[in-house]
């Protein structure tokens, strides 16, 4: 187990690098067993959760080669195997190896997968979607079996827009016969990525990003290359992080308009940042105006940042409300920034922030990723000491968070215990 330690109460100034989005990254590493040959993926995160989905590539028969930040996958000779719940159960992502495999092979055994604990997480969305495709669903116990003589292109309508189930769906739905037509798609960036790279492997998808997307089954894929793109929310985390710590603190390496649901937030707070092309210079801001978040799907306000923001909104001058409305269980990291000193009050997924309110660093958990990342930041801002542990949470997104922090004049280790 490991264990962070902040030291607090330092102005953070320099530039920080954002890595790969890892909500783009763990779904394009499956999606590389799609096509046979090698295929090559730039600036993949350094995170818990891309050596778990390596971990199920090599037991799945796929040669890899990692340098750096690229990552070579040979799915030549894949051997379709179950993946245990020792395997599943480390990411909610493994549940895209479930549309890739089958794809390719038309058939799948998987155990439930894992992640973290946000919320009842069910996948019935994808599953519906499979079937609606031609494909058997059996389950034993806490294992899916998927099988298909031959999945056949159809109109699927998601009742959420789910990113998961949108993805997953285009998956196996490049090597279905006919067209298919995702209906109420989910239209993150990182649709537009993993789309972009079934097209270079020969798909035929169009209207990724957009609410309607179409795929027209091809025979076969090749090999391709691909770029994940930045992360937005590790840009968003370390943009909060700045409003409370930064010193003409750059985050560097973003695409502004992927922010924009979050800075146009920070500028009705009336935090001091700046957005250039390809960065933002963020300042510690005074004097900050209590406002209301909801999370929604894109292009509202992310849930992934919501749990980050609430720490920004503990320093507004005034009652600020964090509500949740894709997740049933983001406010786990509530009691512990009350512990700090927060004065926060959770009425199911609504919370109630009074500020302003000091922090005081002391020994918290972290319950989830975004969660934990939010302890971080409430850490770096809190005089005294902070230490989180289960920081395997924080570790599953954040590629490098201590050096990258350390050397913008952060005083934080990992440890373990």
């Amino acid at each position: 187990m490991k264990q962070m330690i902040i030291e607090g109460n330092h102005e953070l100034k320099g530039t920080i690098e954002i890595g790969g989005a890892k909500n783009s990254a763990v779904a394009l590493i499956p999606a590389s067993i799609l096509a046979k040959g090698k295929s090559i993926i730039h600036n993949v995160p350094n995170i818990s959760d891309r050596d778990a989905l390596i971990d199920i590539l090599e037991l799945l028969n796929c040669k890899i080669e990692l340098e750096g930040d690229t990552l070579k996958i040979d799915s030549t000779n894949l051997t379709n195997k179950l993946i245990g719940a020792s395997l599943s159960n480390r990411l909610r992502a493994s549940y895209y190896f479930m549309g890739a495999l089958l794809g390719r092979e038309k058939y799948v055994e998987i155990h439930i997968p894992g992640g973290c604990n946000i919320g009842s997480r069910p996948i019935d969305i994808h599953i519906d979607g499979f079937k609606a495709l031609g494909a058997k669903i059996t389950t034993e116990k806490d294992k899916f079996i998927l099988q298909a003589d031959e999945l056949i292109g159809t109109d699927i309508y998601l009742r959420f827009q789910s990113v998961g189930a949108t993805i997953n769906l285009m998956l196996a739905s490049t090597l279905a016969t006919g067209t298919t037509v995702i209906h109420n798609a989910a239209m993150e960036a990182e649709i537009e990525n993993i789309a972009e790279y079934l097209n270079n492997m020969g798909a035929k998808i169009t209207g990724a990003g957009t609410s309607e997307i179409t795929i027209v089954g091809v025979k076969e894929l090749h090999e391709a290359e691909i770029s994940v793109l930045p992360d937005r929310i590790e840009a968003g985390t370390y943009l909060i992080l700045g409003a409370l710590c930064g010193d003409n603190l750059c985050i560097k390496n973003i695409i502004p308009n992927h922010l924009e649901a979050l800075t146009s937030k920070l500028k009705e707070m009336g935090v001091n940042f700046t957005i250039n092309k390809d960065n933002i210079i963020v300042n510690k801001t005074k004097n900050l105006k209590p406002i209301n978040i909801k999370t929604l799907v894109y292009p509202g306000f992310p849930t992934d940042i919501g749990q980050p923001m609430s720490v920004l909104l503990t320093q507004c001058h005034g009652t600020s409300l964090f509500e949740e409305t894709i997740w049933e269980n983001r406010m786990g990291h509530v009691p512990s920034l009350n512990k700090m000193g927060a004065n926060i009050s959770v009425s199911g997924t609504t919370a109630i922030i009074e500020g302003p309110t000091p922090l005081t660093g002391t020994e918290v958990v972290a319950t989830d990723l975004r969660g934990g990342a939010a302890l971080v930041i409430a850490g770096l801002f809190a005089s005294g000491t902070t230490k989180i542990t289960d920081v395997e949470h924080i570790l599953r997104g954040y590629e490098n968070i201590a050096s990258k922090l350390t050397k913008v004049g952060a005083k934080i280790s990992i440890i373990e215990i």
